[in-house]
């Protein structure tokens, strides 16, 4: 462990992300001469407080709304042993949404947080760099011009995304992937995407440019198992692996230098969680359109609550499912009988939310 980490000083090089520091908990083995884990207390304790909270908006979610039901009777349905009416409500509309919403935010979540880590910087978020109007041109595309199914949108908003990765990666060549130069070559690509968006809505049919537009929005409405079926592979083929590299995450955060000397192979590591992460954005963006302020916004709440300087992608997976499901929750609940997509809750919160950061940073930069 280096001089720097142990003393918990930035890593030169760095940009508005400090350090890791060293990492305290209990270490817990598992099997003979099996895994070891390190265990922090508020780190475990701040991811049950998330469960919960997310078992109770789930909760909540199947229980309430134009047709109340008691959880006894949300059981009985999730278990077949329900009445008609009861199973249509819980299976059919209200069960597929809310695990679309918590895969979804999930996704988002911790293709966010491990953005953020590699840039080194808090507004590195698929958001703001462009990677999701990517994803949205991919899906565009496939909806507009070549009429596909879910899965030919999916696999355009994957390519849709890895392909802006790759152009805004050569925009950075010589450069590193940190910084506010990052962030202002990433805006610039969002903005010309988002005008190759509006191109292809001028030129599709009238309805087809609705349903453009209102799928630009990001909506969770009338989303089906298909849909949350294919989040959650998703998330079950990207998931395991981002766990699997969080530890090579954190070094990798420390500067490439620091990194190398840790006998982490920065390049190979850094190119296969940059793919996670658009990956993860894409196949989100594909389920429900553009959803802004989860990505963004997630990881930092987490590591304010944990306290921790580097990347705990669980916890931030949790607090994404939680934040999309709540604002779901919100929009279905408290603007009844209107139908508003989830996108208008999740970018008013989020705009104020960017503008709090992009003025903390800057005194941050001025400092």
């Amino acid at each position: 462990m280096s001089a720097a980490q142990e003393a918990g000083a930035s890593v030169p090089g760095s940009v508005n992300t400090p350090a890791p520091r060293v990492i305290s908990g209990r270490v817990v083995r598992i099997g003979p001469g099996g895994i070891s884990l390190r265990v922090r207390g508020r780190v475990f304790a701040v991811t049950v407080l998330l469960l919960l909270a997310l078992v109770v908006v789930v909760g909540v979610t199947l229980t309430t709304g134009d047709l109340p039901l008691s959880v006894g009777e949300v059981l009985k349905a999730l278990t077949g042993s329900g009445s008609a009416s009861a199973d249509f409500v819980v299976n059919t509309l209200r069960m597929p949404r809310i695990l679309t919403a918590v895969f979804v935010g999930a996704a988002l979540a911790v293709s966010g947080a491990i953005l953020q880590s590699l840039t080194r910087n808090s507004l590195g978020s698929p958001d703001i760099i462009g990677f999701t109007n990517g994803s949205a041109v991919g899906a565009l595309v496939v909806i507009i011009v070549l009429h596909g199914s879910m899965t030919q949108i999916a696999f355009g908003a994957l390519v849709g995304g890895l392909a802006t990765a790759l152009a805004v990666n050569l925009l950075m060549v010589g450069r590193g992937l940190q910084g506010f130069r990052l962030v202002v070559i990433g805006i610039g690509v969002s903005a010309l995407l988002l005008a190759v968006n509006s191109y292809l809505i001028t030129r599709a049919t009238f309805q087809e440019a609705l349903e453009a537009q209102a799928w630009l929005i990001g909506s969770l409405g009338n989303r089906l198992w298909t849909h949350a079926n294919a989040i959650g592979l998703a998330l079950a083929v990207l998931l395991p692996p981002a766990f699997l590299l969080s530890r090579r995450l954190s070094m990798v955060e420390m500067g490439d230098t620091t990194a190398t000397a840790l006998g982490v192979d920065v390049t190979r590591t850094r190119t296969i969680l940059l793919i996670i992460s658009v990956a993860l954005a894409a196949f989100a963006t594909a389920v429900t359109g553009p959803i802004w302020f989860i990505a963004l916004a997630a990881p930092q709440v987490v590591r304010g609550l944990t306290r921790s300087s580097g990347p705990v992608l669980l916890p931030s997976a949790l607090m994404g499912a939680v934040l999309l499901a709540l604002s779901d929750l919100v929009v279905q609940r408290v603007f009844a009988p209107a139908l508003l997509p989830v996108g208008t809750a999740t970018g008013a919160i989020g705009g104020l939310y960017l503008i709090w950061l992009l003025i903390t940073e800057s005194r941050k930069s001025r400092a």
